[in-house]
């Protein structure tokens, strides 16, 4: 694996608590901020407040603390209010939610640097249970105030989280299935990841599914979710998060969980996976592996063209990449043609289909006089934007000024 000089953040957030996981290349794993020294306590409430009469402010237990002893006025649910641009009445004045969310992140990203120096970001990975375009232009703009480059920002869900994670142990844990239990309070979700090995890359497919609520009986009832998620599958490992898991009330369940396969309970996977995340995906680590999940492209789109008299394929979009986070431009000159041709290609297939696009009304020219100008937009993971613009040939024929537009379709 390639080495890294500065450290990866991964970021759980959520309306009850914050975890931070950090990894630096000197590292066997990510490790997760703990705010009590030799221990677990991970998870830092997402609670804000402002100490009586000045500009002070404290994030999470501190928080709590100093409003416990009236020193503070108090905020909870921070994260959803600074979504949903509430205002916040602290003392006899009123914030943004926005602005107290940006500073709970600034206090909170500033703590790993006491326990291992002052290292550059790399990226800063944030994992949410559920990411959509609010979300993601939400933490575009908090990227911005923070000072983070476009570069040093990546958004996930929590599916792609536990993907990276789950698939960076050992190789026995991944050998069948994994599956994944999230028990939030009383609900219960679940996710099995299924890998496909007879592929290139090996294409990951992951199958959520709900329980509802687990409250009265709590062992029997798990034990009997634990058959219908499983189904017929072989499951090498399982993976246990959130605090409904905390107690000692599983028995029958456990012991079913145990037989034959490995276990495994923790509340910082999603952060320790955001981790990995960003470290694969800049190319840190070889990652035989391909996840399309809801925000995901489904396809490879490629350019077909001539490269010094042999045939290329050179890739606008890889399947597997967030479509959120995709764009492209590049340039190209024709070469006795006036259409150009787009591949795409399922990444567990080795057939591909073709799109043509006819470039009507383009200027008569000599050949290899006509440079163009292509991006590829994603604005879903099924539906591409295609845009053409003439360039023309410097000062030897100037552009026409002539743009074409495609929509690329994707059926599932």
């Amino acid at each position: 694996m390639k080495e890294f000089s500065g450290a990866y953040f991964g970021l759980d957030i959520t309306d009850k608590y914050a975890l931070l996981s950090y990894y630096k290349s000197n590292m066997e794993e990510p490790e997760t901020l703990s705010t009590v020294a030799g221990s677990e306590v991970f998870q830092i409430p997402m609670y804000l407040a402002k100490r009586r009469g000045v500009g002070q402010y404290y994030i999470g237990d501190d928080a709590k603390r100093q409003v416990l002893l009236n020193e503070a006025i108090g905020v909870e649910k921070l994260y959803s209010k600074a979504l949903s641009r509430s205002m916040v009445m602290l003392e006899t004045q009123e914030y943004p939610a926005f602005d107290l969310f940006i500073i709970f992140l600034r206090k909170l990203l500033t703590m790993p640097g006491m326990m291992f120096g002052a290292a550059a970001l790399e990226k800063l990975v944030i994992t949410v249970p559920v990411l959509d375009m609010e979300v993601m232009e939400f933490f575009t703009l908090i990227a911005g105030r923070l000072g983070l480059s476009s570069n040093q920002l990546l958004l996930i869900d929590y599916r792609e989280s536990f993907y990276y994670y789950a698939l960076n142990q050992r190789a026995d844990v991944f050998l069948h299935d994994v599956v994944l239990f999230d028990l939030d309070e009383n609900q219960l979700s679940a996710v099995r990841l299924e890998r496909n090995d007879s592929t290139i890359p090996q294409v990951i497919t992951m199958y959520p599914m709900s329980h509802g609520i687990l409250m009265d009986d709590k062992d029997i009832r798990f034990d009997r979710v634990i058959d219908d998620t499983f189904g017929d599958r072989h499951v090498s490992a399982v993976f246990l998060t959130g605090d409904g898991f905390d107690g000692d009330w599983m028995k029958v369940s456990l012991a079913k969980l145990c037989k034959g396969r490995r276990v495994f309970a923790g509340k910082n996977l999603y952060s320790k996976g955001a981790c990995y995340a960003g470290m694969i995906k800049d190319g840190y680590k070889d990652w035989p592996f391909v996840y399309m999940g809801d925000n995901e492209l489904k396809v490879n789109v490629s350019l077909k063209v001539l490269d010094r008299n042999e045939l290329k394929f050179i890739s606008l979009l890889d399947a597997g990449d967030n479509w959120f986070d995709s764009y492209i431009e590049c340039e190209v000159i024709l070469d006795g043609t006036r259409e150009v041709e787009f591949w795409i290609q399922r990444p567990e297939s080795r057939a591909a289909s073709v799109e043509v696009l006819e470039l009507k009304d383009l200027p008569e020219r000599e050949n290899r006089t006509t440079r163009l100008r292509i991006s590829a937009n994603p604005v879903s993971d099924r539906q591409i934007n295609i845009t053409i613009r003439d360039l023309g040939f410097g000062e030897i024929v100037p552009s026409s000024n002539k743009v074409w537009e495609h929509e690329l379709l994707i059926s599932v």
